[in-house]
């Protein structure tokens, strides 16, 4: 997701830049392992896959082979090539326009990834009040508006702090939490109690119920998405060509026992027919808690999940924009208004767009009666969105290898092609799916399922490019220079 916000420099040949990285700044592979662990798994997820019980773990192999995979290994190719990010990959494969194209999905996704990500705040954040309002679409949509627009203000002031909070973001809101909710969740087991899902051989795969029953599946490809961020590190490993395929797969690992083994554990405590989309990882967590007579500490693991997650959002808000924001100064994509800068060098004007947009998206859950209906729509959104980025990457991926196969490299992807085909089939498949109305939506209403993802991911993830496109002037063009204009 955050590739796009990589300056746009000149192409370096990979050895050139290999030789200007001081000793120092080399990284290991078993540090870019945990980088990319960090920057992907978290525990939002576990509720979504903890419905289908022991077939999870099917559910998150296959995405993570037919997606995870390819994309992590082609989008280093890329990255230890050409600098610049997505924009550059599909501009120098394919055309400008289309550079815009995926550059604009990075940053468009962000506008359905806030509302659900502060969705799932909002319901956690409830079970350190009232675990009522873990269903109230009204306390949803509140959390949601007076969270954004916070971040807004404090990203707007240029804010640098937050880094930190992110970074330990792994440990305080993933890894303490998941390793406590597994160990009691086999204590749980170990004391005789009896799992809420069947954990035998009959129940590795899904049961068949039709397209509908395997659509949750798309919500992992998001799960497993943001790989291409890593890759650009490839070019600080030692030894990329071997370093990074080591470093990926022990990052898979991690991940997948990250995603995994949580989503066992809600599913040994909590019935599927219980289970919130939003609220099942702190169900679980006081489920498990008052088996113990430690519930007392439901709203410590709450707090500790709210703060990772905030933490996030406050160091991706600006990412994605400022990447917007670069490319648009030097090919005029956007208006001149949305080009501003405040005082402090931050696109302000972009977020505060982009905040109107997601407070007419919070106030959806008002009036959508199930919030978990309301946050898998706007889940599924944002993967669709994008994934029509992952498209144009891998498409090309494929041309820049056979227009440019000489151009220096720092890692080349092995079955490059294969590997994309591979890729680019399961992302279309993920997108053609989520059309689907998923056996779990309750609302009764698949046609309004349909429009709502429709609308919102085939018009702002292509209309909207395609009429900032359409309209540009050249006067959109901004002067290269360093000056911050005042919004």
């Amino acid at each position: 997701m955050s590739s796009a916000d990589v300056p746009v420099v000149p192409p370096a040949a990979a050895e050139t830049a290999k030789a200007k990285v001081p000793a120092t700044a080399w990284i290991s592979w078993v540090a870019l392992a945990m980088m990319t662990t960090s920057s992907v798994a978290s525990l939002r997820a576990a509720p979504t896959m903890a419905v289908y019980g022991l077939a999870c773990v099917f559910l998150y192999l296959l995405p993570a082979l037919v997606f995870l995979l390819p994309t992590s290994l082609v989008s280093a190719e890329l990255a230890s090539g050409w600098t610049g990010g997505v924009y550059r990959w599909v501009s120098e494969g394919l055309s400008k326009p289309l550079g815009f194209l995926a550059v604009w999905c990075q940053f468009a996704m962000t506008i359905f990834y806030y509302p659900s990500l502060l969705g799932f705040v909002a319901s956690t954040l409830a079970y350190v009040f009232n675990p009522d309002l873990a269903s109230s679409g009204v306390w949803t949509a509140a959390v949601i508006m007076v969270t954004y627009w916070t971040g807004v203000w404090v990203s707007s002031r240029g804010t640098k702090g937050v880094a930190g909070l992110a970074s330990g973001g792994l440990i305080i809101g993933t890894l303490v939490p998941g390793t406590v909710l597994v160990t009691l969740g086999i204590v749980f087991l170990g004391q005789g109690n009896e799992s809420a899902a069947p954990m035998t051989a009959d129940n590795i795969f899904p049961a068949w119920a039709g397209l509908a029953s395997l659509v949750l599946i798309v919500n992992n490809f998001l799960s497993y998405s943001g790989m291409e961020m890593n890759a650009v590190h490839v070019s600080s490993l030692r030894k990329p060509a071997t370093e990074f395929p080591k470093a990926i797969f022990l990052a898979m690992g991690l991940v997948l026992a990250i995603f995994i083994l949580p989503a066992l554990a809600i599913s040994w405590i909590v019935p599927a027919e219980q289970l919130s989309l939003t609220a099942g990882v702190m169900q679980a967590f006081d489920a498990v808690f008052a088996n113990f007579g430690w519930q007392w500490l439901t709203p410590i693991v709450g707090i500790m999940l709210v703060t990772a997650s905030l933490g996030g959002m406050l160091t991706w808000l600006a990412g994605p924009s400022k990447g917007l924001l670069l490319i648009s100064r030097q090919e005029g994509y956007l208006p001149p208004y949305l080009q501003k800068l405040n005082k402090n060098g931050v696109q302000q004007n972009i977020l505060v767009v982009q905040g109107a947009i997601t407070t007419v998206i919070a106030l959806l859950y008002a009036f959508i009666p199930d919030v978990s209906s309301a946050y898998w729509i706007f889940s599924v959104i944002t993967t669709q969105v994008y994934l029509i980025m992952y498209l144009l990457m891998f498409v090309a991926a494929i041309q820049l290898r056979r227009k440019q196969p000489d151009h220096p490299r720092g890692y080349r992807a092995p079955m490059l092609i294969g590997m994309c085909g591979v890729g680019f089939a399961a992302s279309l498949a993920a997108l053609l799916v989520g059309f689907v109305p998923p056996s779990q939506f309750e609302s009764g209403n698949s046609l309004l399922y349909v429009v709502f993802v429709a609308v919102g991911a085939l018009g702002l993830g292509l209309l909207v490019p395609y009429l900032f496109l359409k309209l540009r002037k050249p006067t959109w063009k901004q002067p290269e220079s360093t000056e911050v204009t005042e919004s």
